[in-house]
């Protein structure tokens, strides 16, 4: 994940880009700030922990901790070797696959879990064939919110990844290959530990991108309390029935989003530079 360094420019340049700081880049940071600072002065802390009490709530920040950690290392998992593809090897049709992963961001996440929920219904192709062969019922449980999940969360974590594979130097594999080294060996000893960075920042991003994933969850899983769901669908319920509620689980996740992010852009990045 690329970081913005500042690059040498002259004078005059610096003078122009004060300017359009002042004209566009101030109003359109202030546009991004303040709603987010209103949701924390509209819910008090006094509020903010009675809502928290309530086990609507409880049952929705557990839901969501669950499925999203659940997510991350089934990501993790899968996507590495995904990652590790895209990242170091060429071949045909790359470029349909790299589209193919990238797809999920760009997709409605109302899209993402209609598809979802065609192939994983009970009428669907898959999830038909679940439910008569196992009895495995996939729509509408917390099965749906970690597919959901990974549907469109994994690109981040690919992303990332692929990125730090791509980054290593082929001389130093060879060097490794020389001294002995067999694919485990590289695997292990070379690859991981030299993007390292990449996967922790891509795992975080992953990770807060699934713990706020809301469309795609509730055309596929629902919004069944204690069951499917999570802090958005709960914020969803709650902006109709208790503002209150509504704010504080978007305080929570407003914080953990923007904590894995400066985790990340503070604390990763400039390691990994």
């Amino acid at each position: 994940m690329p970081a913005y360094t500042k690059t040498p420019a002259s004078p005059r340049l610096d003078r122009w880009l004060h300017k359009a700081w002042r004209l566009s880049a101030a109003p359109l940071l202030l546009f991004f700030l303040l709603p987010v600072v209103m949701l924390y002065v509209r819910s008090s802390p006094a509020q903010l922990l009675e809502s928290l009490q309530k086990e609507q709530v409880y049952l929705a920040v557990a839901t969501s901790l669950k499925t999203s950690s659940i997510s991350l290392a089934l990501i993790i998992l899968l996507g590495t070797p995904v990652a590790l593809l895209m990242g170091r090897v060429q071949f045909r049709f790359k470029g349909f696959l790299d589209a193919l992963i990238d797809l999920p961001i760009l997709l409605p996440p109302s899209v993402a879990g209609l598809a979802l929920l065609i192939t994983f219904g009970r009428r669907g192709p898959i999830g038909g064939w679940l439910e008569e062969t196992l009895g495995l019922q996939i729509a509408f449980t917390q099965i749906a919110v970690i597919l959901a999940q990974i549907f469109i969360a994994a690109p981040i974590f690919i992303r990332s990844a692929a990125i730090g594979f791509a980054g290593i130097d082929s001389e130093t594999i060879q060097a490794a290959q020389i001294d002995g080294a067999n694919r485990w060996q590289i695997l292990w000893h070379l690859f991981f530990p030299l993007t390292r960075f990449a996967l922790i920042s891509g795992s975080v991003m992953c990770w807060a991108r699934a713990l706020g994933e809301f469309g795609a969850t509730m055309l596929f899983a629902g919004n069944l309390v204690g069951v499917t769901q999570t802090m958005p669908t709960a914020i969803y319920l709650g902006f109709e029935m208790d503002l209150n509620t509504a704010l504080a689980l978007s305080v929570i996740l407003v914080t953990i989003c923007f904590a894995s992010i400066l985790i990340v852009k503070l604390l990763i990045i400039p390691r990994q530079e």
